[in-house]
């Protein structure tokens, strides 16, 4: 497909979904949820094939019942186009607020307009969304997880060799940020050099075909950071497969899996998001929109850097 024909594709599923669903069988049941004055919050999460995301929409559930507050959770399977259309129906159900983690940070500019038009709060969560009004941002300092990934990534190596960078989905902010700040310190080391940077979309199984092709054509690799833990633990799967010994791992998320491997000594390191305090922080937050309460625009979470030290 031309690179130009994927906005234009979204953009009209999105008005075509849009159009049908002020008319779906959901009409009724969502306008009866609106009609009965209790509160409603849209979540809509970028995937639940990743454990990072479980992690936050069962967070973000489990604040919305201890706060009395009716949740709505919808999953894009990473698909930005489906993601648009969920978001449109949670629209017709005239929730309070609607939270997005997105697929795509430019896609989805246009859900968040038709949330604007509807007078519905818009709040991110995780990835930026470049495009209409987002009355609050909850995330990581990715970009100071990157420098942290990549500080700890030299100390290991002593500050020279071939590095490899496994990048998250092209477009999005998770992506974008984390990069960044990593190149900014690996850019200003003269001994190293970053061999491939390559995107493995956030996902296990492309981490694993990814660095395997990458391996095979680069030999001496002395460390990898990959952009989430997913990816890092697929690469994990083909360093191993390659007969590697000593290869330095450095992931993202501090996921379940992730935190068992750095005990185990599979990775040597993964920057702690905390996913769960995401979620009720989104929650928190929404809340205090519905109650007439300013937010702050940008609302941070903490990181942590997780090592075989200091894993739990």
């Amino acid at each position: 497909m031309k690179p130009w024909i994927k906005p234009l594709l979204i953009g009209a599923i999105a008005l075509g979904l849009a159009a049908c669903s002020k008319q779906g069988p959901d009409s009724s049941a969502a306008s009866g949820a609106a009609a009965s004055g209790e509160p409603v919050i849209g979540l809509a999460v970028s995937t639940q094939n990743n454990p990072f995301f479980v992690t936050l929409r069962q967070a973000a559930e489990a604040e919305a019942k201890a706060q009395g507050i009716k949740l709505i959770a919808v999953d894009a399977q990473d698909d930005a186009a489906k993601q648009i259309a969920s978001i449109e129906d949670l629209i017709q159900k005239k929730v309070s607020v609607i939270l997005i983690n997105p697929t795509d940070s430019d896609a989805l500019a246009n859900a968040v307009r038709s949330a604007n038009n509807a007078k519905i709060p818009v709040i991110s969560i995780d990835r930026t969304i470049n495009g209409g009004d987002v009355v609050a941002h909850i995330a990581s300092d990715n970009v100071e997880g990157g420098r942290m990934a990549a500080n700890f990534l030299l100390d290991q190596i002593k500050h020279q060799g071939k590095i490899i960078e496994l990048e998250g989905i092209p477009g999005s902010s998770a992506a974008r940020e984390r990069g960044q700040g990593f190149n900014e310190i690996v850019n200003t080391v003269k001994d190293v050099q970053v061999v491939a940077k390559q995107p493995a979309d956030f996902d296990r199984a492309k981490g694993l075909t990814v660095t395997e092709n990458i391996l095979q054509g680069n030999k001496g690799v002395k460390a990898l950071f990959a952009q989430n833990d997913e990816m890092a633990l697929g690469a994990a799967q083909a360093v191993k497969a390659a007969g590697l010994k000593d290869v330095v791992i450095v992931g993202f998320d501090a996921t379940n899996d992730a935190i068992a491997a750095v005990k185990a000594g599979t990775l040597a390191a993964t920057v702690q998001q905390k996913p769960d305090l995401m979620g009720k922080m989104a929650v928190d937050t929404a809340k205090q929109l519905i109650d007439g309460k300013q937010v702050p625009k940008s609302i941070p979470v903490p990181l942590n850097l997780v090592t075989k030290e200091n894993a739990q």
